[in-house]
Protein backbone atom coordinates (compact mmCIF):
# COMPACT_ATOMS: atom_id res chain seq x y z
CA UNK A 1 0.00 0.00 0.00
CA UNK A 2 1.34 3.40 -0.98
CA UNK A 3 0.40 6.96 -0.12
CA UNK A 4 -3.33 7.69 -0.24
CA UNK A 5 -4.74 11.20 -0.03
CA UNK A 6 -8.40 11.75 0.70
CA UNK A 7 -9.32 15.23 -0.38
CA UNK A 8 -10.88 17.60 -2.86
CA UNK A 9 -9.62 19.80 -5.67
CA UNK A 10 -11.82 22.52 -4.11
CA UNK A 11 -9.62 22.54 -1.01
CA UNK A 12 -6.41 24.60 -1.10
CA UNK A 13 -5.13 22.45 1.76
CA UNK A 14 -5.55 19.29 -0.31
CA UNK A 15 -3.78 21.01 -3.20
CA UNK A 16 -0.86 21.87 -0.92
CA UNK A 17 -0.29 18.17 -0.23
CA UNK A 18 -0.67 17.15 -3.88
CA UNK A 19 1.81 19.80 -5.04
CA UNK A 20 4.32 18.55 -2.50
CA UNK A 21 3.91 14.95 -3.64
CA UNK A 22 4.64 16.08 -7.19
CA UNK A 23 7.74 17.95 -6.00
CA UNK A 24 8.93 14.83 -4.19
CA UNK A 25 8.19 12.55 -7.12
CA UNK A 26 6.12 10.25 -4.92
CA UNK A 27 3.44 8.01 -6.40
CA UNK A 28 0.11 8.42 -4.67
CA UNK A 29 -3.57 7.70 -4.99
CA UNK A 30 -6.10 10.52 -4.64
CA UNK A 31 -9.50 9.50 -3.33
CA UNK A 32 -11.86 12.38 -3.99
CA UNK A 33 -14.17 13.45 -1.18
CA UNK A 34 -17.34 15.16 -2.42
CA UNK A 35 -17.63 18.18 -0.13
CA UNK A 36 -20.82 19.42 -1.77
CA UNK A 37 -22.53 16.15 -0.91
CA UNK A 38 -21.16 16.21 2.63
CA UNK A 39 -18.96 13.14 2.35
CA UNK A 40 -16.53 14.76 4.80
CA UNK A 41 -19.23 14.62 7.48
CA UNK A 42 -20.09 10.94 7.23
CA UNK A 43 -19.41 8.68 10.24
CA UNK A 44 -16.84 6.76 8.19
CA UNK A 45 -14.88 9.91 7.32
CA UNK A 46 -15.16 11.35 10.83
CA UNK A 47 -13.42 8.25 12.17
CA UNK A 48 -10.35 9.37 10.20
CA UNK A 49 -10.76 13.14 10.65
CA UNK A 50 -12.97 14.04 13.64
CA UNK A 51 -13.17 17.68 12.55
CA UNK A 52 -14.64 16.77 9.16
CA UNK A 53 -12.00 18.50 7.04
CA UNK A 54 -9.78 17.51 4.13
CA UNK A 55 -7.13 16.37 3.42
CA UNK A 56 -6.43 13.09 5.17
CA UNK A 57 -3.28 11.07 4.46
CA UNK A 58 -3.08 7.29 4.76
CA UNK A 59 0.34 5.67 4.72
CA UNK A 60 0.09 2.05 5.78
CA UNK A 61 -1.11 2.00 9.38
CA UNK A 62 -0.72 5.78 9.74
CA UNK A 63 -3.71 8.08 9.28
CA UNK A 64 -2.77 11.74 9.47
CA UNK A 65 -4.73 14.96 9.10
CA UNK A 66 -3.93 18.71 9.02
CA UNK A 67 -2.17 19.70 5.80
CA UNK A 68 0.91 21.24 7.41
CA UNK A 69 1.48 18.15 9.54
CA UNK A 70 1.06 16.03 6.42
CA UNK A 71 3.52 18.08 4.37
CA UNK A 72 6.13 17.99 7.13
CA UNK A 73 5.73 14.24 7.45
CA UNK A 74 6.11 13.68 3.71
CA UNK A 75 9.10 16.01 3.43
CA UNK A 76 10.85 14.10 6.23
CA UNK A 77 9.89 10.63 5.03
CA UNK A 78 11.02 11.29 1.46
CA UNK A 79 13.97 13.53 2.26
CA UNK A 80 16.59 12.86 -0.39
CA UNK A 81 13.97 12.15 -3.06
CA UNK A 82 12.83 14.79 -5.53
CA UNK A 83 13.01 18.42 -4.43
CA UNK A 84 14.63 18.92 -1.00
CA UNK A 85 12.05 20.93 0.95
CA UNK A 86 13.38 21.10 4.51
CA UNK A 87 16.79 22.74 4.14
CA UNK A 88 20.14 21.06 4.73
CA UNK A 89 21.68 22.60 7.84
CA UNK A 90 20.04 23.04 11.23
CA UNK A 91 19.87 26.78 10.54
CA UNK A 92 18.11 26.28 7.23
CA UNK A 93 15.66 23.80 8.75
CA UNK A 94 14.89 26.21 11.58
CA UNK A 95 14.19 29.02 9.11
CA UNK A 96 11.94 26.78 7.01
CA UNK A 97 9.95 25.89 10.13
CA UNK A 98 9.77 29.56 11.11
CA UNK A 99 8.27 30.62 7.78
CA UNK A 100 5.89 27.68 7.70
CA UNK A 101 4.56 29.04 11.00
CA UNK A 102 4.42 32.58 9.61
CA UNK A 103 2.27 31.32 6.74
CA UNK A 104 -0.02 29.51 9.16
CA UNK A 105 -0.38 32.22 11.80
CA UNK A 106 -0.05 35.49 9.88
CA UNK A 107 -0.58 34.96 6.15
CA UNK A 108 -3.24 32.31 5.77
CA UNK A 109 -5.77 33.73 8.22
CA UNK A 110 -6.51 37.05 6.47
CA UNK A 111 -5.99 35.46 3.05
CA UNK A 112 -8.64 32.78 3.59
CA UNK A 113 -11.06 35.37 5.00
CA UNK A 114 -10.66 37.38 1.80
CA UNK A 115 -10.94 34.31 -0.43
CA UNK A 116 -14.09 33.27 1.38
CA UNK A 117 -15.66 36.63 0.56
CA UNK A 118 -14.46 37.22 -3.01
CA UNK A 119 -14.31 33.64 -4.33
CA UNK A 120 -16.45 31.24 -2.32
CA UNK A 121 -19.32 33.49 -1.15
CA UNK A 122 -20.29 34.53 -4.72
CA UNK A 123 -20.11 30.89 -5.82
CA UNK A 124 -22.69 30.10 -3.12
CA UNK A 125 -25.01 32.78 -4.53
CA UNK A 126 -24.42 35.11 -1.60
CA UNK A 127 -23.23 38.73 -1.41
CA UNK A 128 -19.61 39.63 -0.63
CA UNK A 129 -19.15 41.64 2.56
CA UNK A 130 -16.86 44.42 1.37
CA UNK A 131 -16.21 45.63 4.92
CA UNK A 132 -14.71 42.27 5.82
CA UNK A 133 -12.66 42.29 2.60
CA UNK A 134 -11.28 45.77 3.34
CA UNK A 135 -10.38 44.90 6.93
CA UNK A 136 -8.69 41.63 6.02
CA UNK A 137 -6.88 43.20 3.07
CA UNK A 138 -5.40 45.79 5.43
CA UNK A 139 -4.18 42.98 7.72
CA UNK A 140 -2.72 41.03 4.82
CA UNK A 141 -0.94 44.05 3.35
CA UNK A 142 0.93 44.55 6.62
CA UNK A 143 2.09 40.93 6.40
CA UNK A 144 3.09 41.39 2.76
CA UNK A 145 5.22 44.39 3.70
CA UNK A 146 7.24 42.07 5.95
CA UNK A 147 7.49 39.51 3.15
CA UNK A 148 8.75 42.21 0.79
CA UNK A 149 11.60 43.04 3.19
CA UNK A 150 12.50 39.35 3.59
CA UNK A 151 12.42 38.75 -0.16
CA UNK A 152 14.55 41.81 -0.83
CA UNK A 153 17.44 39.96 0.81
CA UNK A 154 16.60 36.38 -0.21
CA UNK A 155 15.17 34.70 -3.29
CA UNK A 156 12.87 32.54 -1.18
CA UNK A 157 11.41 32.90 2.29
CA UNK A 158 13.88 30.71 4.20
CA UNK A 159 16.90 31.66 2.10
CA UNK A 160 18.05 31.11 -1.46
CA UNK A 161 16.39 27.69 -1.83
CA UNK A 162 12.78 26.71 -2.55
CA UNK A 163 11.30 24.99 0.48
CA UNK A 164 8.17 23.85 2.25
CA UNK A 165 7.79 27.44 3.46
CA UNK A 166 7.26 28.68 -0.10
CA UNK A 167 5.25 25.70 -1.29
CA UNK A 168 2.62 26.17 1.40
CA UNK A 169 1.66 29.57 -0.03
CA UNK A 170 0.84 28.31 -3.52
CA UNK A 171 -2.84 27.20 -3.48
CA UNK A 172 -4.20 30.01 -1.29
CA UNK A 173 -2.31 32.72 -3.14
CA UNK A 174 -3.56 31.32 -6.43
CA UNK A 175 -7.12 31.72 -5.18
CA UNK A 176 -6.43 35.26 -4.01
CA UNK A 177 -4.48 36.49 -7.04
CA UNK A 178 -5.81 34.54 -10.00
CA UNK A 179 -9.39 33.76 -9.00
CA UNK A 180 -10.10 36.59 -6.55
CA UNK A 181 -8.31 39.14 -8.77
CA UNK A 182 -6.37 40.70 -5.88
CA UNK A 183 -2.99 40.55 -7.59
CA UNK A 184 -2.43 44.31 -7.34
CA UNK A 185 -1.19 43.96 -3.77
CA UNK A 186 1.56 41.67 -5.08
CA UNK A 187 2.37 43.79 -8.12
CA UNK A 188 2.92 46.77 -5.81
CA UNK A 189 5.76 44.91 -4.10
CA UNK A 190 8.41 43.98 -6.68
CA UNK A 191 10.36 41.37 -4.71
CA UNK A 192 7.19 39.72 -3.46
CA UNK A 193 5.80 39.70 -6.98
CA UNK A 194 8.99 38.18 -8.40
CA UNK A 195 8.81 35.46 -5.74
CA UNK A 196 5.20 34.70 -6.62
CA UNK A 197 5.96 34.58 -10.36
CA UNK A 198 8.84 32.20 -9.60
CA UNK A 199 7.05 29.72 -7.35
CA UNK A 200 3.82 29.73 -9.38
CA UNK A 201 5.78 28.76 -12.50
CA UNK A 202 6.88 25.45 -10.99
CA UNK A 203 5.77 22.37 -12.97
CA UNK A 204 4.29 20.74 -9.85
CA UNK A 205 1.96 23.67 -9.30
CA UNK A 206 0.94 23.91 -12.94
CA UNK A 207 0.24 20.17 -13.12
CA UNK A 208 -2.06 20.18 -10.09
CA UNK A 209 -3.80 23.41 -11.07
CA UNK A 210 -4.56 21.96 -14.50
CA UNK A 211 -6.57 19.25 -12.76
CA UNK A 212 -8.75 21.78 -10.95
CA UNK A 213 -10.05 23.49 -14.07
Amino acid sequence: MGIIVLGSYLSPYTLRVLIELEELGVDYELKLVNLKQGEHRTPEFLKMQPFGQVPVLQDGELTLFESRAITRYLAEKFDGQGTPLLGKSMKEKALVNQWVEVESQNYDRPLISIVEQVVWTPSWGKTTNEEIVAAEMAKLEKVLDIYEVQLTNHKYLAGDFFSLADLGHLPGTHLLVNIGKKGAIFAARPHLNAWWEDISSRPSFKKIMAKTS
